[in-house]
């Protein structure tokens, strides 16, 4: 065989700006479960490894003083991560009763599909997609 031949999306890594606060966030709200966590010393970094539905998708990072992004969704790079859900009325009011601000439902013009955006504790872009 030839080619690169990607398999899938190992992880996402994410800098976070207060981690328990994010760990938090990712686990507690969101469903994330926390698989691993080390603290890297010599770099004093904070290193969680989350796993959604079994299945490890986030590095989740802490890092002293990191730069804030440089503007949203628009900066070049990552745009926003994506979660597709079943029912997005229900997980908008879940989000909501957390304390989590969603944007007003859209639909997408090409699929019909609904979808939401949202952000993480550091404004990090999230959006729940309808499937």
């Amino acid at each position: 065989m030839s080619g690169l031949q990607l398999k899938q999306v190992h992880h996402i890594a994410i800098i976070a700006r207060d981690y328990p606060l994010s760990r938090a966030f990712y686990c507690d709200i969101l469903g994330f479960t926390l698989m691993a966590e080390v603290y890297r010393e010599a770099r004093d970094s904070w290193k969680g490894d989350l796993a959604l539905n079994g299945s490890y998708v986030i590095e989740l990072f802490s890092f002293p003083e990191p730069p804030s992004r440089p503007s949203r969704p628009e900066a070049c790079g990552l745009r926003h991560l994506a979660f597709s859900v079943e029912d997005i009325d229900a997980a908008t009011q879940y989000l909501s009763e957390r304390g989590v601000i969603c944007e007003d439902i859209r639909i997408d013009p090409l699929t019909g599909k609904r979808f939401t955006f949202f952000s993480d504790p550091d404004g990090l872009p999230l959006e729940l997609y309808q499937a």
